[in-house]
């Protein structure tokens, strides 16, 4: 197999034993989704009917916030402008988020987060129930343990989506849009606190000056050419477009002279090894944290990537993307702007995920199967020239 400086230049960091806190792995993240979401449909159903429905009191402008934000990157990315919105409305308010560990790190990146509590840990759970919020945020949008956590915390305001019983946990229920896109129904959770509208900023990511800097040392191989980014990874197979067709993408992109970056978790390096196998680019997947692969998108030409936490990353930094649809629901999840292309076959069987859940494919996910390498190609070309 012929290696080229690109890999040479990987080798030589492995055996120094370059490396750093990478993004979460995927199998694991699968597990613990599949365990939480067996104690919500019992414990959270049980749990739900015994409590009683909390009373309105008096409004006062807030000094305290959580937001309560379990699931994954894309949902904590997205709702970054809300966290944003409620900060510019209260500007002397505390901000707190309870979050999960495979998504915690993208409100470091927010610069308005003062804490961030981890609702897979314990002690933090504890600590949050325990807090005395002025407001309480319930982002979750369809499991019931996180609302059951809102009422725990006797908050006088409790806001969530009311999408089954957990609505009754709220002081001000909000009603749930599967057609509106996600970022938008996050707003729709401001509305109780008289908030209507984002702050009109560029990006609410800031990328720490250290991540940027080891994102640069990391890609100072490619000795400062434009490149495109490719994220192959996905939580479930039902996701995946195919490492033989992210090979072939990269291939015919290295012929136009434009070598490819992968970036993801540590799930994705073999993958990223098969991608850039014929010296075509850079395998970093399993290399960097959250914040140097957001650096890493940063500087890319765009992203090539699946319906996934890293494109909103993307599309919030203001990187173009081209990004494959299937199982998702598009209107919800897919990027609105002029210079991103999404890709969907439209199938009568899909999208068939709802609220986070994706069954199992009967026909190999051809929703994203039946993309072509040439269109995502054309997609991407489209997306050059026009820059």
């Amino acid at each position: 197999m012929r290696r080229s400086v690109l890999e040479d230049s990987r080798l030589e960091s492995e055996s120094k034993g370059d490396g750093c806190q990478a993004l979460p792995t995927n199998g694991g993240n699968v597990l613990k989704i599949r365990l939480l979401k067996s104690i919500d449909r019992f414990l959270g159903t049980v749990a739900v009917f015994f409590m009683k429905k909390p009373r309105r009191t008096p409004w006062r402008e807030p000094r305290t916030v959580l937001f309560i934000r379990p699931g994954g990157i894309g949902d904590a990315v997205l709702l970054l402008r809300a966290i944003r919105a409620v900060r510019e409305k209260f500007p002397e308010c505390t901000i707190t988020v309870l979050a999960e560990k495979r998504n915690a790190a993208i409100f470091n990146l927010s610069g308005t987060v003062a804490r961030t509590l981890f609702y897979d840990r314990l002690g933090d759970l504890v600590a949050a129930v325990r807090g005395t919020f002025d407001v309480v945020i319930d982002t979750e949008q369809w499991h019931r343990l996180s609302a059951v956590v809102a009422r725990l915390t006797g908050s006088p305001i409790l806001i969530g989506f009311a999408t089954n019983t957990r609505g009754k946990l709220f002081t001000h229920p909000v009603a749930y849009c599967h057609d509106c896109y996600e970022s938008e129904s996050f707003l729709a959770l401001l509305e109780p606190l008289g908030i209507t509208r984002y702050p009109r900023l560029a990006t609410v990511i800031e990328i720490p000056e250290k991540s940027a800097d080891t994102a640069e040392e990391k890609l100072a191989v490619l000795a400062g050419a434009p490149f495109v980014a490719l994220f192959p990874g996905a939580s479930i197979p039902e996701r995946r477009w195919g490492s033989e067709r992210f090979a072939e993408l990269a291939r015919r992109l290295h012929e136009r002279g434009l070598p490819v970056v992968v970036v993801g978790g540590k799930g994705d390096v073999q993958t990223g090894y098969r991608i850039v196998a014929d010296g075509v680019g850079l395998n970093l997947a399993g290399r960097t944290t959250l914040a140097e692969s957001a650096a890493v998108i940063a500087r890319s030409r765009l992203l090539v990537t699946g319906d996934s936490g890293l494109l909103h990353i993307a599309v919030e930094l203001r990187v173009p993307t081209v990004s494959l649809f299937g199982p998702g629901i598009e209107k919800k999840w897919a990027p609105r702007d002029a210079c991103h292309v999404v890709l969907n076959k439209h199938l009568s069987c899909s999208p068939c995920t709802r609220f986070g859940y994706t069954p199992r494919c009967r026909i190999g996910a051809r929703c994203l199967q039946l993309i072509t390498v040439d269109e995502v190609e054309g997609a991407v070309s489209r997306i050059l020239e026009s820059l």
